[in-house]
């Protein structure tokens, strides 16, 4: 007997049916996070910056141009400048990397006074915000102080249209506790229903992972 195109099965039909109430037990068994403002009422600063690879950096020695330099932190999480090969940079903040060249340019010069500046900005694993999955542009953003869900999703277009917005999870790394939590996220009803609950604040580290829909 022949089945045409637009016939699904009453099996199949029980079997999508499951499947989707499934996904909807593993996605409301998840913990939502407490809502953010739109726009915070105090801006705040964020943790200090930590240097990462790619970052671009100004290294400036006071009274001795010949010995500053700007440089690109290398992918191995190294720079180098005149008189100090391969300094470890990534890791740590600017300031720390002033200490650590004022101590290698000891060798050469009387109190050597030293400043590190982040040119441009990429920034350690974790100290980014990944986005993945069913959006415009999947991207590695840097963390910005008193960030949100919607400056992220801003960020990467939005969703594209095969997204299942409000089955999308947000994982997080405590770093107190040393474990890993996963939590439910409701894109949908933040960017289409503009629903202000659905917004969340990020934090660095924060993996979102948005799923496509089944059908």
């Amino acid at each position: 007997m022949r089945v045409s195109r637009g016939y699904i099965s009453l099996p199949a039909a029980l079997l999508a049916m499951t499947m989707l109430a499934g996904c909807a037990s593993v996605a409301s068994n998840r913990p939502e996070l407490p809502p953010a403002a739109f726009v915070a009422q105090r801006e705040q600063p964020g943790d200090e910056y930590i240097i990462g690879p790619l970052d671009s950096l100004q290294v400036f020695v006071w009274r001795n141009p010949e010995l500053s330099a700007k440089v690109q932190v290398r992918p191995d999480g190294r720079i180098t400048t005149p008189l100090v090969n391969d300094m470890p940079a990534v890791g740590k903040t600017p300031a720390m990397l002033a200490d650590d060249m004022k101590l290698a340019l000891r060798e050469y010069i009387k109190d050597p006074i030293v400043s590190v500046i982040v040119d441009s900005f990429s920034g350690t694993y974790s100290q980014q915000v990944r986005i993945v999955g069913a959006t415009e542009k999947p991207a590695a953003l840097p963390y910005r102080a008193n960030m949100t869900l919607l400056d992220a999703m801003i960020a990467v277009g939005g969703l594209n249209e095969y997204a299942a917005g409000n089955r999308a999870r947000l994982i997080r790394y405590d770093r107190a506790t040393g474990k890993q939590a996963e939590y439910q996220l409701n894109i949908n009803r933040l960017l289409k229903d503009g629903d202000s609950k659905a917004n969340v604040r990020l934090e660095p580290g924060d993996v979102i992972i948005i799923p496509e829909s089944m059908f």
